[in-house]
């Protein structure tokens, strides 16, 4: 079997995950954001023939009987009502229709109710203002699109408003920004469930990044440019392949062919956030896929991602994962067969 340079033994396919009987309900309603629907059927209701297992049981269910209109002139019909949500692990609610249109009574008692049976509850865009009408976000951190967040102050005073990030995971409450952060959002459900590596596997599925660093200022208002040379796509592939490495701004200028000054306002411009920060998160990811699918102790894993020591390691897993390397492996590494 061969290994790496730090001597982590590699496996000879990836492990399959077990059968899972978490069950995911979208809410479908009228006027429903057809796209942030879809997003919850793609990532939690495909069939996984790649992994050996489907992840999750999925289905959606309607606020209001009959058929149903979408964005973009598009039917829809379900033979569930929202009774399904009683059978929920996790509850998906896409953007909703007019922030200021408070939500059926219906709806925001099926949700307080699932969640005091301990029930995931989770937005996409506008869906917030669903969930923040049921007294859950008070005194919580949550985010929405960058069009909505001074509404959602507006409205719901109480609610710590987070407006420059992607998402929120607040406990069992969960919020995204616009709409293409639901992916992300949901990417990071499968990451808490499955792990980072299927994780992984589902982002390529999607064609997408498994994690994207930065909010969604950087989005607001912002020329495109027009010169893909501008891009910083291969100054971070470069980062992600000497990961090992001790990196800082003057090598990363260096790889880009500019200056540190220019370098550090165009990834700022670019990422959302400093390269520090984003080298951090981009190693505790490398370390999450190693502790799931090598052998070898948290020291080499540590040495393997370029955090040096293994107390490294275990300060910036707990702050951005909430639980140590240790805890991590024991719940998700699997032998190979």
């Amino acid at each position: 079997m061969p290994s790496s340079r730090h001597g982590l033994s590699r496996p000879r396919r990836l492990p399959r995950p077990a059968r899972a009987r978490h069950r995911v309900v979208a809410v479908a309603y009228d006027r429903v954001a057809l796209f942030e629907l879809a997003i919850s059927a793609e990532v939690f209701g495909l069939p996984r023939p790649e992994l050996g297992a489907p992840l999750y049981d999925f289905e959606i269910c309607a606020l209001e009987p009959g058929a149903l209109r979408a964005t973009a002139r598009v039917t829809l019909s379900t033979n569930r009502s929202i009774r399904a949500l009683e059978r929920a692990d996790t509850i998906i609610i896409p953007g909703w229709r007019d922030p200021r249109e408070t939500p059926p009574a219906r709806l925001i008692s099926a949700l307080r109710r699932a969640h005091s049976r301990g029930t995931r509850l989770v937005s996409i865009c506008s869906g917030v203002f669903v969930l923040a009408a049921t007294g859950l976000l008070d005194g919580k951190r949550a985010t929405t699109h960058w069009r909505y967040t001074d509404i959602l102050r507006q409205l719901y005073p109480s609610i710590r408003v987070v407006p420059d990030v992607l998402h929120v995971d607040d406990g069992r409450v969960f919020t995204s920004a616009g709409s293409a952060a639901g992916i992300d959002l949901c990417l990071h459900l499968v990451r808490l469930d499955h792990g980072a590596e299927v994780a992984n596997q589902v982002a390529r599925r999607l064609v997408v990044p498994p994690h994207r660093d930065g909010g969604q200022a950087q989005f607001i208002d912002r020329p495109v440019s027009r010169d893909p040379g501008r891009t910083l796509a291969k100054t971070l592939e470069w980062a992600i392949a000497h990961i090992d490495e001790p990196i800082g701004v003057d090598d990363l200028a260096s790889v880009a062919a500019i200056s540190s000054r220019t370098f550090l306002r165009r990834f700022r411009g670019e990422m959302g956030t400093s390269p520090h920060a984003w080298l951090t998160r981009q190693r505790v990811l490398t370390a999450q896929r190693l502790l799931e699918t090598r052998q070898g102790s948290v020291e080499e894993v540590a040495a393997s991602v370029g955090f040096g020591t293994s107390q490294t390691l275990r300060l910036h897993f707990r702050r951005i994962l909430r639980t140590s390397p240790s805890a991590y492996r024991s719940h998700f590494f699997r032998r190979p067969r």
